[in-house]
C-alpha cells in the first residue's frame, strides 16, 4: 500500500522549513568559507616554510633600559 505524504501543510510548518532550510544554507555558505580560508592559511604557511628563516630578530637595543622611581 502506498501513502501520499500530506501536500497541506500549516503556516507555523512552512515558516519552520523556511527557517530550517536558510539556516542549512548559511552553515553551508560558512563551511565553504571557512574551508577557502583555511586552504590558503595552509598555502601561506607552506610558502613560508619554504622560503626558510628570512626573518631576523631585532639587535638587542644598545642603551640599557633603566627603571624609574616614582
Amino acid at each position: 500500500m502506498v501513502t501520499k505524504t500530506p501536500t497541506n501543510f500549516s503556516a507555523s510548518e512552512l515558516r519552520s522549513r523556511a527557517v530550517l532550510d536558510q539556516i542549512e544554507k548559511e552553515r553551508a555558505a560558512t563551511d565553504a568559507k571557512t574551508a577557502r580560508l583555511k586552504a590558503l592559511r595552509l598555502a601561506k604557511e607552506a610558502e613560508e616554510t619554504a622560503k626558510g628563516p628570512q626573518r631576523t630578530a631585532k639587535p638587542a637595543s644598545s642603551k640599557p633600559r633603566t627603571k624609574r622611581i616614582t
